[in-house]
């Protein structure tokens, strides 16, 4: 027999739990990629905006990507 309580599961409930499960590690990384970003990007500024490579934006944009995706490869391995 099932009781009231277990055959009642609000899907709501199960979204809010899932979210404070996962956000935190990405939460985590993105400060933390913030940080590499801060360290780097001052490094190859001149090289962003010369606009040689790519677009500046792109290209800041994609320094950013890959300061956050490093921090959360450290963050699970560390």
């Amino acid at each position: 027999m099932l009781t009231p309580a277990l055959s009642g599961a609000k899907p709501l409930t199960d979204l809010v739990v899932g979210a404070s499960l996962f956000f935190p590690p990405m939460f985590k990384a993105v400060i933390l990629g913030f940080f590499f970003w801060l360290l780097i990007h001052p490094l190859v500024r001149g090289w962003i905006y010369s606009g040689d490579v790519w677009h500046p934006t792109l290209f800041d944009l994609s320094l950013f990507v890959l300061c956050v995706s490093a921090a959360l490869w450290l963050i699970g391995h560390g």
